[in-house]
């Protein structure tokens, strides 16, 4: 194991700038691992707490169950309710997009509910978002016309099953 080197703390807008270069960049490994960098030295930041939660559920990854959980963690520490609730609706709806793009058995369902579960966190960031920010109305438009658009996304169904126990 290497023993990470610190950052100065006077470099953290320089570094913010970087991260969010990367993300767009598509290299959110980037992104993620100059946040984590940038927190050992400030971590209450709360700018790179967000892009840190959005850098772990970037499409590519966002299907990954850790990288939801993790970012549920980071997430967390947000202090502002409006942000908590925005970005958790975030994460998944980005689960249920990654969901829908990947596919295989079961996806449909798990999208849906996935995109469900984001409108339901945009709803409730809307009831409480600042003056002039309709972010959450905006996301939740888009959720309901992937939801709309895809007729094959439905409620994951109970199946029922249950296994047979041996007696």
């Amino acid at each position: 194991m290497f023993e990470l080197k610190p950052i100065s703390r006077d470099t953290i807008p320089r570094a913010i700038q970087k991260a969010e270069r990367y993300r767009l960049l598509n290299q959110s490994w980037a992104a993620e691992s100059i946040c984590l960098d940038i927190l050992e030295v400030d971590p209450d930041n709360q700018q790179v707490l967000v892009m840190l939660v959005l850098a772990l559920t970037d499409l590519h990854s966002g299907v990954a169950a850790s990288g939801v959980l993790r970012a549920k963690e980071y997430l967390a520490r947000i202090r502002d309710d409006y942000q908590r609730a925005y970005y958790t609706g975030m994460i998944a709806e980005r689960r249920g997009q990654a969901l829908l793009a990947h596919g295989g058995m079961g996806s449909g369902g798990m999208a849906y509910d996935s995109l469900r579960e984001a409108m339901e966190w945009y709803e409730k960031a809307e009831a409480i978002r600042p003056p002039g920010n309709d972010d959450a109305i905006l996301r939740w438009n888009t959720c309901a016309r992937v939801l709309s658009g895809n007729s094959h996304l439905a409620p994951a169904a109970d199946s029922g099953y249950e296994p047979a126990l041996e007696d």
